[in-house]
């Protein structure tokens, strides 16, 4: 899971959605806005609400460009009094500042998966200059003294409460970081706009010398070590809001043990318990588990810094979640039937160890309450399994609802008590075979549909699958309500209200063109919300975390137009209309990338018959200064080139050519939309229409640079080697590679891309991809192999055909329509990079025979002279 996506599901039920959104009105029971922002703003003041934030300062005030400025944090309960307190201090004294409006979003930022550097912040409080920060951070800390709060990871404590400082930007100006992305800046003593670096750890830019007045407190920070505690800590595992986890030794014995950290205040579970309130609780249920082979022991408990530690045994073996990749047969493009019945054996046995190592739990009176993929440990020798991360777990008689939980396992809100535990149980019984139960929070009724995928594709009892979509959809309770206790064995229980009809789930299958077609667009216009200014068609995250994100190509209303448009659905003229609106003065720090950016944007407009508007947006990336921009398809200058080539800046998209060869030998990833594909894929267009064959040169170097950082697996597929993965999708695996590939062949015979691309159809035919989207998932492998060249097995209308109807997996109606889920598969997504328009666009290629395609990917071309591949 990616931490950052979970703040964005409670917004709506249906679809990604920001979490400011809640309090915007002040009515939502979870984001009733404080009082200081309901409050009249007082004479001579103004207020602006941006984000998550409301700013208020004087009419007559100018702030500094950057400077030292003061965060204040604050826990749930006090926050509203520190909030009025300071809210005074600042109109007292005309100080501008901002703060967070709601107790809801303030817990958003506090939470567990929260961002850690943004952790903690609750109100900013802007001074003139260095001495009047001074005086306002120690007025500050002696109105607030006693108040607790977060520690603010950015930042400088000033003494020992709530208050923090940090050097930083105190305006919206944006530049390009060393890794090529848009970020906020700060201007450094040449007037030159450099990154405003704001990650979990104080950071002083190298020119700033921080003030007299803040040694003492640089010096209270120095001087806590982790001398004279009984442990080592050797590396770190994994890091939340809350703290982390570490692997370290203890001094006395040399055992082996795990160090978990939690700090005061930070990592906020729904219940409103920090991270130490659940380290307790993780250490009182591990105490009670004393002795049970399926749970780690407790090895001691420490303070260190007023961040407190649980020492714990070190369990050997893997995370059950690693398995899928070492066994599970459908990463193969054809598994054989034996396989699927080892698998399947392997699978039952498995859940059968996890079963009894819950029942064991359960007979000590706990229940888990966060059981999933990653918490179950399996022996090296896949004899015996371990559960982990017992912070949320209870005492049965506690009757604590669920508060931390993966979003694949996470059980209805009526749940209690073990019934908890039994609802992920049947989760990973569905999991273990399509790991996909993240879907069924939009609806339960996908974990039947899952069912009979599972029982046609692998020799599982049917009994198995359909207890656990009893207790999926059932709960297991009774006619009044009440909670049926577990019925081991094997026996069917009744539904509540008799058996539901039975009929095909989905409203079409994928396959089923032009009527898929017509019912995904009837999906993607039933969502859409022309009354909204930040979006016309919900999508991926990168809507709210990124300036204009609703707007853009890869994420926004641009891309979707386009998918509607290349599939022969129409136009939508609302949503042009409003795309046009909302370019006239497209909004600070819009990126100027192509899938990100005012690029992409401009060239869907000039497809769509705008070429004037077109223009004025690829004004701005005309201005820009080019050379710290990375030199990607996604977000940098390959994108910009391309997109200025298209609208007849031609000279201008030759200067964008020449920057990205510069910069190739700085990329750090691979594949079409972040590697040197992307660059590739420029040097080709320009290619074709120049016929500089130094530009084909400079394709091929870009596509062996990609090559170079992909490894081969055991099954001859080739893969974008990212250290702790392989990855063959189009966005940022092999697949992408493999699209350049084609059109690179149709110029120039090279032996090593052909091998290499038959390699990478390989790659693209894995019976089970775990997302539907088009940059991450299968409907990416429907559009590559509807579109290559590559004379091979699988590349042909079977192929194509076994990937389109693999979708069904994923597909989640909405409003009795066909759609997907986005990335991480949490809530639908209507966008071109993550969800149902990118589906479109993939099986628009499909139907078209490769005609309907990406920008600048048009249908391949076979070169006559090219001879089939002599085969492996």
């Amino acid at each position: 899971m990616i931490k950052g996506y979970a703040a964005f599901c409670d917004a709506d039920r249906h679809f990604y959605d920001a979490p400011y959104r809640l309090s915007a009105e002040g009515t939502d029971h979870r984001g009733t806005l404080y009082a200081a922002a309901l409050a009249p703003v007082p004479e001579g003041w103004r207020r602006h609400r941006s984000g998550d934030w409301l700013a208020l300062r004087p009419v007559d005030h100018t702030l500094p460009a950057q400077g030292w400025k003061i965060h204040v944090s604050a826990c749930l309960d006090n926050a509203e009094t520190i909030l009025s307190r300071v809210a005074d201090y600042c109109f007292a004294r005309r100080v501008a500042f901002k703060f967070v409006p709601s107790r809801y979003l303030l817990h958003t930022r506090n939470a567990k998966y929260a961002d850690r550097a943004a952790g903690g912040k609750f109100i900013t409080v802007y001074p003139a200059g260095d001495e009047q920060c001074r005086q306002i951070a120690d007025d500050l800390a002696e109105l607030l003294a006693g108040e607790p709060g977060p520690y603010i990871l950015s930042d400088l404590r000033w003494g020992d409460g709530p208050v923090h400082v940090r050097y930083g930007s105190f305006t919206r100006r944006h530049c390009y970081g060393d890794d090529g992305e848009l970020c906020p800046a700060v201007e450094d003593p040449e007037g030159r706009l450099v990154p405003d670096l704001r990650g979990p750890v104080f950071q002083v830019p190298e020119w700033v010398t921080p003030p007299a007045f803040l040694r003492p407190h640089l010096d209270a920070r120095a001087a806590v070590t982790v001398t004279g505690i009984p442990y080592s800590v050797d590396s770190a595992l994994h890091f939340s809001n809350g703290g982390g986890v570490y692997v370290g030794h203890d001094r006395r014995t040399g055992e082996k043990v795990v160090l978990k950290e939690a700090r005061p205040h930070a990592g906020l579970a729904a219940d409103g318990a920090d991270a130490v309130t659940r380290l307790r609780r993780e250490q009182t249920a591990l105490e009670r588990l004393a002795g049970l082979p399926c749970t780690p022991e407790v090895r001691g408990a420490f303070v260190l810094g007023e961040h407190h530690f649980l020492a714990m045994e070190f369990i050997e073996g893997k995370p059950l979640n690693t398995f899928f990749a070492r066994r599970h047969p459908m990463i193969e493009a054809d598994p054989a039937p034996g396989a699927l019945a080892e698998y399947t054996e392997w699978a039952l046995r498995i859940h059968r160890l996890v079963e009894e190592a819950v029942d064991a739990v359960h007979a000590r009176g706990v229940v888990f309450n966060d059981l999933h993929l990653f918490n179950i440990m399996v022996s090296e020798d896949e004899s015996s399994v371990t559960l982990l991360d017992f912070e949320a777990a209870a005492h049965i008689d506690e009757g604590r609802r669920q508060t931390v939980a993966n979003p694949a396992f996470v059980a209805p809100a009526d749940r209690r008590g073990f019934a908890v535990d039994r609802y992920a149980l049947a989760c990973l019984r569905i999991a273990l075979f399509l790991p996909l139960t993240s879907l069924l929070p939009l609806d339960p009724e996908k974990a039947r549909h899952l069912a009979d995928i599972a029982a046609a594709d692998f020799p599982v009892p049917r009994g198995f699958l359909d207890e656990a979509v009893e207790e999926i959809t059932g709960g297991g309770r009774g006619p009044g309500g009440g909670e049926r206790s577990w019925i081991p064995g094997g026996e069917r229980r009744q539904v509540p209200g008799g058996e539901r009809p039975r009929g095909p789930y989905l409203p079409v299958e994928p396959g089923d063109w032009p009527r898929s077609r017509d019912s995904m667009v009837r999906a993607i216009l039933a969502s859409a919300t022309p009354e909204r200014e930040d979006r016309f068609f919900p999508g991926d995250i990168a809507q709210f975390t990124t300036a204009g994100g609703g707007l853009t190509f890869g994420y926004g209303a641009a891309g979707v137009l386009y998918a509607l448009a290349e599939t022969g659905a129409g136009r939508c003229g609302e949503a042009e209309e409003w795309l046009l609106r909302r370019t006239k003065e497209p909004e600070s720090g819009t990126p100027i990338g192509f899938y990100d950016g005012l690029a992409g944007i401009a060239w869907t407009l000039d497809r769509l018959g705008h070429p004037e508007r077109a223009l004025e947006l690829a004004e701005p990336a005309l201005q820009l200064p080019w050379e710290n921009i990375a030199p990607d398809l996604h977000s940098g200058l390959a994108g910009v080139g391309l997109a200025l080539d298209a609208l007849g800046l031609r000279d201008a998209a030759l200067r964008c050519a020449g920057l990205v060869a510069r910069a190739l030998p700085g990329v750090s990833r691979a594949g079409l939309l972040h590697g040197a594909s992307g660059a590739a894929l420029l040097f080709l267009r320009l290619y074709e229409r120049t016929g500089d064959t130094g530009l084909l040169d400079l394709a091929a170097d870009a596509l062996r640079r990609d090559l170079a950082r992909c490894v081969r697996s055991a099954g001859g597929t080739l893969q974008v080697d990212e250290g702790w993965r392989t990855m063959p999708y189009l966005g940022a695996g092999s697949v992408g590679i493999g699209m350049v590939l084609d059109d690179y062949l149709a110029h120039r015979d090279d032996a090593d891309f052909e091998e290499a691309r038959h390699e990478i159809v390989r790659a693209a035919q894995a019976t089970f991809y775990a997302q539907p989207g088009l940059f991450r998932g299968a409907a990416g492998m429907v559009l590559h192999l509807s579109r290559t060249t590559t004379p091979a097995p699988g590349a042909d209308t079977a192929g194509v055909r076994r990937q389109i109807d693999a979708l069904a997996r994923h597909a989640v109606p909405y409003r009795g329509e066909l759609a997907f889920p986005g990335e991480q598969m949490m809530r639908l997504s209507m966008d071109l990079a993550t969800g149902t328009a990118g589906c479109l666009l993939a099986l628009g290629s499909a139907a078209s025979g490769g005609r309907t395609h990406l920008p600048f990917l048009p249908p391949s071309r076979r070169r006559p002279t090219s001879r089939p591949h002599p085969g492996p």
